[in-house]
C-alpha cells in the first residue's frame, strides 16, 4: 500500500499481513475517491473520522493532504498498534487521534462532529447496514459533511434517506450521505 497524495506522496507501508483482519481499499478505488474529496473539501479545515480504520490508509492519505484532526477508530490491537507505530514515524502523532474501540461502542459515546467520516467496515460483517442510520442517529456528521461508505456489490444504500450518490471501482463501491435540506433546516 502506499500514500498516493500530499506530503507523503508515494511513502509505501506493509501491515503485517498473518491474521491481519482488514481489507485495504485499493489504490486505484482510493484515488478515484481522493479526486472527488479534492474538489469538494479545504483538508485543512477538516475534522476527519476514520471508521474501521484498519491500516490508516485513509487517516495518513488525509494528514499527508494537510488535515490536522483525523480521529482513527478500530478494535483490533494488531491495526492499533500498527498505526501508532506508522504515525510515530511520518511524525503526525499530533494531528492523528487514534483510538482503540470497537465502532459500535464508539458512535453513541463520541459526542463529536466531524465534517468527513469515512467507514470501511469487513466486507462479512452482518450489521454493516446500520451503519448509515448509526452515524446520523449519533450525530457524528456536521451539518455540511459527508459521510462516505465502502462496500461490495452486495449491499445498497440507494433508498437511504441521507443517500446522495455511489461510485464504482470494480467491485468497490462508495456510497455517499449527507443531511437531507430537511435536516440543515
Amino acid at each position: 500500500m502506499r500514500i498516493i497524495g500530499g506530503a507523503f506522496k508515494g511513502r509505501r507501508f506493509n501491515p503485517p499481513a498473518k491474521n491481519w483482519p482488514t481489507r485495504p481499499t485499493t489504490d486505484f478505488a482510493k484515488e478515484g475517491l481522493f479526486n472527488i474529496l479534492y474538489n469538494t473539501f479545504d483538508f485543512e479545515s477538516l475534522r476527519v473520522l476514520d471508521l474501521f480504520g484498519g491500516t490508516g490508509n485513509h487517516s495518513y492519505e488525509f494528514i499527508s493532504r494537510g488535515c490536522r484532526d483525523v480521529t482513527y477508530v478500530d478494535k483490533f490491537p494488531g491495526c492499533v498498534k500498527f498505526v501508532k507505530k506508522t504515525a510515530q514515524e511520518l511524525g503526525i502523532e499530533d494531528q492523528l487521534r487514534i483510538v482503540h474501540s470497537d465502532v459500535f461502542k464508539f458512535m453513541p459515546l463520541d459526542g463529536q462532529q466531524y465534517d468527513y467520516i469515512f467507514a470501511g467496515p469487513p466486507y462479512g460483517l452482518p450489521v454493516t447496514d446500520s451503519i448509515p442510520d448509526l452515524v446520523f442517529e449519533h450525530g457524528l456528521l456536521a451539518a455540511d459533511g459527508l459521510f462516505v461508505m465502502e462496500h461490495n456489490p452486495n449491499h445498497s444504500y440507494q433508498d437511504h434517506p441521507n443517500y446522495e450518490q455511489e461510485r464504482h471501482y470494480g467491485k468497490t463501491i462508495f456510497s455517499f450521505f449527507g443531511h437531507t435540506a430537511d435536516e440543515q433546516a
